[in-house]
């Protein structure tokens, strides 16, 4: 499956509307939601590290992989929201890493190093 498919097939889960307005309760529940699931996927990972001195399980994997799936669906969502295919979001995260790791700019802050 390709990230164009998956964000197709993931649309029939969402409940809300699908609007580019931010102030919109679809646009707000799905910002939340992504940053209520990359929270939990840090938590598995906090907790692997503080009391399995960072050994993970194969329990431990498919209960992180699960969190990264529910991830990459609130991204899915959002970015149908913007009306912009995933692959795109994907290549133009490449785009914009080639062009950092060209300049020597992998580490820094800010997004536009």
């Amino acid at each position: 499956m390709n990230l164009d498919e998956y964000q197709e097939q993931s649309k029939q889960y969402d409940t809300s509307s699908a609007t580019m307005d931010p102030t919109s309760i679809g646009f707000s529940e799905k910002i939340l939601g992504l940053v209520g699931e990359a929270g939990e996927t840090a938590d598995k990972i906090k907790k692997i590290l503080r009391d399995k001195n960072g050994i993970i399980s194969p329990e431990d994997k498919d209960e992180v992989i699960k969190e990264l799936g529910d991830v990459l669906w609130y991204v899915a969502g959002l970015s149908r929201y913007l009306e912009t295919p995933l692959s795109v979001v994907a290549k133009n995260n490449l785009d914009k890493l080639e062009s950092r790791r060209t300049r020597n700019q992998i580490h820094g802050a800010g997004d536009n190093r």
